[in-house]
């Protein structure tokens, strides 16, 4: 799909068509990012910071599930 940039205020930006924005479930004020890969860029609604606390969180409460469990009570 081909998109044009334009301008915004002092900024410029690209314009996202509706059918994109279903499909990425996304609607004005969302948050996407952008990834350099070795492909090129993506643009993704998948926070990899958040990914990344996330697997930490998981592999904390994995290791420390006896414990969790004590204070859940």
């Amino acid at each position: 799909m081909k998109l044009k940039i334009t301008s915004i205020g002092n900024s410029a930006g690209v314009i996202l068509p509706k059918e994109i924005l279903a499909r990425l479930r996304l609607a004005k004020g969302d948050d996407i990012y952008l990834l350099e890969t070795p492909d090129g860029i993506k643009l993704t609604t998948f926070d990899p910071t958040l990914a990344e606390q996330m697997e930490v969180a998981e592999q904390i409460m994995r290791e420390d599930r006896q414990v969790l469990h004590k204070l859940a009570q």
